[in-house]
């Protein structure tokens, strides 16, 4: 359950990374689009979502803490989670990187 709930969290950081960000800085950083990346982000969510309020289902029926099945859910869910970490580990920095945050830009002195 924990480890469902700690996915769930991964898939909403990056639907609302990819919602706030625009448009026109997936085309500069050569992306596919932003739709393309907020369906595919709130699919995750929404799966994601299911699986936790399923494993929070059979915990109240059981009247115990049950982790939610090993079956179709899980699969579903190990799916969406690696959708959210793609976003946030390839796209999320090429979207910075266009901005002018990312690891790419020069610096420009030292604090020291």
């Amino acid at each position: 359950m924990a480890l469902g709930l700690v996915a769930l969290c991964l898939q909403v950081w990056a639907l609302s990374d990819c919602l706030r960000t625009p448009a026109a800085d997936f085309q500069r950083a050569y992306k596919r689009t932003k739709q393309f990346w907020g369906a595919l982000t709130g699919v995750s969510v929404f799966l994601g979502f299911i699986y936790v309020l399923g494993g929070i289902n059979t915990s109240v029926a059981v009247g115990q803490l049950v982790s939610p099945g090993m079956g179709m859910g899980l699969i579903f869910n190990l799916a969406a989670a690696t959708v959210a970490s793609v976003y946030l580990a390839d796209v999320r920095p090429a979207l910075a990187e266009v901005r002018g945050r990312g690891k790419g830009r020069q610096n420009r002195g030292s604090s020291w």
